[in-house]
């Protein structure tokens, strides 16, 4: 096929069932259904940008009102692509196809407007197919006003509803229609694809390069296709990897390689070299950290399921290599600090300078083979208090470790890479005196019901001998306290300790205590003085004087 004026997306737009690729689960289901002649009358096409529903729409439609090249076809799953519907499908000039972008005519008066003519035969088409896009978007009233005809339509009338947010989508909506969930498109899918593509519009390419156009589409092979488009135009010539990474900002896999050898090395100054590196050819510092991010996680992959690297990667043997040099922990930890430095990036002064932390901070946070204290800083003899610096966890406990870089409390925030290091994990969990419960549940990397059941619990009695701990806690709330959530708190603690913990769940009523408790108090203080900084401003003082206003009780809420 020679080059085309018409961009790839449009031009190569499946126009058979044959032809779609990624979605074999829905192909299989409509082609079913029209071969055995047992046709819904509305469908529901839900899924990300770029999967295909607005084309599966446009085959169906053909698919309804196929009438074969002489004329006497019936419907069938296979349109013929020659017939007068088929070719006007097509073109977009079929009078019996209608599509409604939703998005702009979401209102009654739209819907009402439509469901009107929907009465009336089509014009020279065995059905009339209604497709409204981003059906989401109508309003509250519009979907109440489509309700009746969508459930009992006229005979000669289809209806194909496409989305990508269908929890948006009314119930009464939903329970109308046959559903069908498109997935997003593989990597591996999207490349075999660009270069079915690419050969046969006589492009020549490099296979790495249609990996990283691949993986930059994020499951949508409308983008991938796009995203083709350009590499064309950029490189003028041979679609290389160089070129498409230098078009899309992203990182080669040696600059991730350099990355990670220095942090093994230990060598900061070469870390904030590759930074001021990347930052001298206006690369996305945002997209370092996703690929870094997923390299770690091959890394990781390839430590516990060696199998799970494929050999055909052209990064293979790295991986292989920087899984033996890096252990387990460090593996983990550099991947939730890489994960969680992605937001911080627009608080940082710029990005740059916030990924020179990123890389310090994991730097500063790797556990130390020596078992000393990270940084040189010498631990305080005793937990630290609610609103101080976490402790960094113990020189051989990653995971313990990983909370401190995540810093969910605005307390300690981003500043942990460079607070002073407090009491490490293993020596609470070997000193005789109880933690602080607070502290301590608020550092456990633990979520959903677990966190729950943590946060409202009160510790009774703690107990620390040298064969384990044994923690007595006390819950108002045993409902939560399922096995499996007592389980996983009990392999949070001692993962936490370096020690076996024994957790011990009691019914009773908790001194208020527990972090629901005291963070509803902190809350309540806050509201309470803010509350009265209201009453206190002047400008407030004056409209309720000049003009009788009133402060809605309760409608104050701290920041």
């Amino acid at each position: 096929m020679p080059m085309t004026s018409l961009a790839l997306a449009r031009s190569w737009r499946p126009k058979t069932f044959s032809q779609l690729v990624g979605q074999d689960h829905v192909v299989k289901a409509l082609t079913h259904a029209l071969d055995q002649g047992r046709l819904h009358h509305a469908w529901l096409f839900t899924g990300t940008r770029g999967v295909g529903k607005t084309t599966i729409a446009r085959i169906m439609a053909k698919a309804l009102n196929c009438v074969g090249e002489d004329g006497s076809g019936k419907m069938t799953s296979e349109p013929c692509g020659k017939c007068p519907a088929c070719l006007a499908i097509d073109a977009g000039r079929f009078v019996d196809y209608i599509e409604m972008d939703a998005a702009s005519n979401r209102g009654v008066d739209d819907i009402a407007a439509l469901l009107e003519k929907a009465a009336y035969a089509p014009s020279n088409a065995r059905y009339k197919v209604y497709m409204i896009d981003e059906v989401h978007m109508l309003t509250n009233h519009a979907f109440n006003a489509m309700l009746k005809t969508l459930e009992e339509p006229p005979e000669h009338v289809k209806f194909i509803l496409a989305t990508t947010d269908p929890q948006k989508i009314p119930v009464t909506i939903l329970s109308r229609c046959l559903q069908f969930n498109l997935k997003q498109m593989p990597v591996p899918l999207i490349v075999e694809h660009l270069e079915k593509v690419l050969a046969a519009e006589s492009v020549e390419y490099e296979t790495n390069a249609l990996r990283v156009l691949a993986k930059a589409a994020q499951g949508s092979m409308r983008d991938a296709l796009s995203l083709t488009d350009q590499a064309i135009a950029y490189a003028a010539g041979k679609v290389s990897e160089e070129s498409v990474r230098g078009m899309l900002g992203t990182l080669d896999d040696s600059y991730l390689i350099r990355i990670l050898d220095s942090l093994i090395a230990k060598d900061g100054a070469t870390l904030l070299a590759i930074s001021n590196e990347m930052g001298e050819r206006s690369m996305s510092f945002s997209l370092a950290l996703q690929d870094l991010s997923s390299l770690i996680q091959k890394i990781a992959a390839a430590q516990i399921v060696p199998e799970s690297v494929l050999e055909d990667w052209p990064e293979a043997g790295e991986i292989h290599r920087l899984a033996a040099l890096l252990s387990k922990e460090e593996a983990q930890l550099f991947y939730q600090i890489t994960i969680t430095s992605r937001p911080d990036l627009s608080l940082a002064p710029d990005e740059q300078t916030g990924f020179a932390m990123t890389l310090l901070r994991m730097l500063a946070f790797r556990p130390s083979s020596s078992g000393g204290g990270r940084g040189g800083s010498a631990p305080t003899p005793s937990a630290p208090p609610v609103n101080t610096a976490r402790p960094a966890a113990s020189t051989n406990s990653a995971p313990a470790s990983a909370p401190a870089a995540r810093a969910p409390t605005p307390t300690v925030s981003n500043s942990a890479a460079s607070a002073p290091v407090a009491t490490p994990a293993s020596a609470v969990g070997n000193a005789a005196e109880r933690p602080d419960w607070h502290t301590l549940m608020r550092q456990l990397p633990v979520r959903g019901l677990v966190q729950q059941l943590a946060f409202q619990t009160e510790l009774q009695d703690w107990n620390d001998s040298a064969a384990g701990v044994k923690a007595t806690i006390v819950t108002p709330m045993p409902q939560l306290a399922s096995e499996a959530s007592v389980a996983r708190l009990t392999d949070a603690l001692t993962t936490h300790f370096g020690k076996p913990v024994k957790v011990v769940i009691e019914k009773g009523e908790v001194e208020g205590k527990t972090v629901a408790k005291v963070d509803q108090q902190i809350h309540q203080e806050k509201r309470q003085n803010a509350e009265q900084l209201i009453a206190a401003d002047p400008f407030i003082q004056q409209l309720e004087k000049e003009f009788g206003a009133k402060v809605v009780g309760g409608s104050v809420k701290p920041l």
